[in-house]
C-alpha cells in the first residue's frame, strides 16, 4: 500500500528523571538523549517499517538537527520528495522529561513544521497514495494548516480513506476547531485524555457520544494500559491490550498504534482486529527509548495473529 503522510520533523530533547519539577524547582537528569522524533515523521517511518510505500510531506530547517530528525526515516527509505526545507526557521524540537515507567512531560517549539508550505501541494500529489494518514498537529495553525486542509479536502474529492491521529498538544492547542477540519475522515484517532479535552465530557461515553452528534462514527480511543476502544456504527468494543514487559518510554506508543491501524485497515482486517494489532504495536514501541527507537515490523504483528 502507499501512504501520504502529513505532520511534524521533530528532533526530541530525552531527559531522564526522577520526577518532573515543581515550578522554579531544578532536578537532576540521569540521563539525557537527542532522538528523531515529531508525529509525521514517526508516522512515515512505521509505515515503512512495516513494508508500505510512504511518502512524507514536512518541513525541516537549514540546521544540524535536520539531519537527525530525518534520520530513521532516511534509513527505513521513506519517500522524502514533498519534503520542504525552510531558510528561517530551526527544526522543530520537543523537550521531553521522562520518569520511571515511561510516563513524560513534554515542551515543544513548533520550528520550520508550523510553516509547511501550501502553494508547493498539488493535487496530483495523491494520485500516488492509496490513503492519508495525517497528524493534527498541522491544523494547529500557521501556512501547515492550509497545507493539511488542501490535503484532506482533495484525499475527500478523491474518497481515499484518510486516518486523522490528533495530539494532546494539537487539542489544547485548536481545541474544537480541530473537528471542522476533519469531518469526513475514515478514522479519528486519540487518546483519553484527547477525547476528554476535546469534548469537554466528563467520562469516556459522553465524549464519544458527543463526537457521534458531530457526525464522527468510526473512532478510536487509547486508554493505555487497559487497551483501546473501537467504536464503529455498529457499536463499541474495548480490546484488552498486550502484556508487554520493559516499558521504557511511549513517547511514539501513539504513533505506533496508529500505523498499524491504518496498516491493518487498508490490509482488509476488521476494525476489532486492527485495534487488537495496533495494541501490540503502540505497546512494543514502548519497550525502546526515543519515538522511533522501535519500529514495527510484519513478523510482530504475526504474534497478535497468532495468539488470535
Amino acid at each position: 500500500m502507499r501512504f501520504f503522510v502529513v505532520g511534524d520533523v521533530s528532533v526530541d530533547l530525552l531527559f531522564f528523571v526522577e520526577r518532573i519539577p515543581e515550578p522554579g524547582e531544578e532536578v537532576p537528569s540521569r540521563r539525557a538523549l537527542m532522538k528523531p522524533g515529531g508525529a509525521g515523521a514517526t508516522l512515515a517511518a512505521q509505515l515503512s517499517s512495516l513494508g508500505h510505500r510512504v511518502y512524507l510531506a514536512g518541513r525541516v530547517g537549514q540546521d544540524p538537527f535536520a539531519e537527525l530528525a530525518l534520520s530513521r526515516v532516511r534509513e527505513v527509505g521513506v519517500d522524502l520528495r514533498h519534503l520542504q526545507e525552510d531558510p528561517d526557521h530551526t527544526t522543530s524540537s520537543v523537550l521531553i522529561l521522562l520518569v520511571p515507567g515511561g510516563e513524560r512531560a513534554m515542551v515543544s517549539a513548533e520550528g520550520a513544521s508550523r510553516y509547511l508550505d501550501p502553494s508547493l501541494f498539488k493535487p496530483r500529489f495523491l494520485d500516488q497514495a492509496d490513503a492519508v494518514v495525517l497528524s493534527a498537529y498541522a491544523l494547529v495553525g500557521g501556512p501547515s494548516r492550509s497545507y493539511a486542509v488542501e490535503v484532506l479536502e482533495a484525499a475527500r474529492k478523491r474518497e481515499m480513506p484518510i486516518f486523522a491521529d490528533l495530539g494532546t498538544g494539537a487539542v489544547r492547542a485548536a481545541g474544537r476547531e480541530l473537528l471542522r477540519y476533519l469531518r469526513g475522515v475514515s478514522w479519528l484517532l486519540m487518546n483519553q485524555t484527547e477525547l476528554m479535552a476535546l469534548t469537554e465530557a466528563s467520562s469516556l461515553s459522553e465524549g464519544v457520544a458527543r463526537l457521534r452528534e458531530e457526525g464522527f462514527h468510526h473512532l478510536v480511543i487509547k486508554v493505555g494500559a487497559m487497551g483501546s476502544i473501537v467504536v464503529t456504527p455498529e457499536g463499541e468494543e474495548l480490546i484488552e491490550p498486550f502484556p508487554v514487559e520493559d516499558i521504557v518510554d511511549s513517547t511514539g506508543s501513539g504513533d505506533a498504534y496508529t500505523a498499524a491501524f491504518a496498516h491493518a485497515i487498508l490490509s482488509g482486517k476488521s476494525p476489532l482486529e486492527a485495534g487488537r494489532l495496533a495494541n501490540l504495536a503502540g505497546a512494543l514501541a514502548a519497550t525502546a527509548i526515543g519515538a522511533q527507537g522501535r519500529l514495527i515490523r510484519l513478523e510482530d504483528l504475526e504474534v497478535a495473529v497468532s495468539q488470535g
